[in-house]
């Protein structure tokens, strides 16, 4: 592991960017229901004014930070959005964005679905039963090792070709 560095989520992530949508503005929401669980993709948005929650952008992570949806494991890689498009959702959501120069975007969605960070996410959850949610700050502030840049593309491309083969798989089986 040579090259690899211990490091927080919060020095390689920017951890729910301030993103600008004016209310009422119809734009594209992907709701907790478009997560399914560790799937990769979401499986749909809709059209619809924005009152509230979340704000993202094709390449952030979404990661549900509420029991069961953590537990479940929805997470999903933002990509059906159009060029520059601004997206929305739950107020339920962690976004993670990467860094440039520091973090591979889709190495971020692999390291967030990963038993690692879930297991710490998990233990971090506060509030009362059957609506616990994560402490962001514990999550952001846990320590641990990162690859250097060009390997986390490497393990990302690896991993984003099984997913896709899996996506194919899937869409073969339905028809």
């Amino acid at each position: 592991m040579s090259g690899w560095r211990e490091c927080s989520l919060s020095e390689i992530a920017e951890i729910n960017p301030t993103e600008k949508l004016a209310k009422n503005t119809v734009a594209p929401k992907i709701s907790m229901e478009n997560l399914q669980p560790f799937t990769k993709k979401p499986n749909g948005q809709s059209l619809e004014k924005y009152n509230g929650g979340t704000k993202f952008r094709n390449g952030d992570t979404l990661l549900a930070r509420i029991t069961p949806c953590l537990e479940n494991g929805k997470t999903a890689y933002v990509n059906i959005l159009k060029d520059d498009e601004i997206g929305f959702g739950s107020t339920e959501y962690i976004i993670l964005r990467e860094k440039t120069g520091l973090s591979d975007k889709q190495f971020l969605y692999y390291f967030a679905r990963s038993d690692e960070f879930r297991e710490v996410a998990i233990a971090s959850m506060t509030g009362s039963s059957g609506r616990q949610r994560v402490q962001t700050e514990v999550v952001t502030q846990h320590k641990f090792l990162l690859p250097p840049l060009p390997e986390q593309k490497a393990i990302a491309d690896v991993l984003s070709a099984l997913d896709d083969k899996i996506d194919l798989l899937h869409r073969q089986n339905h028809t």
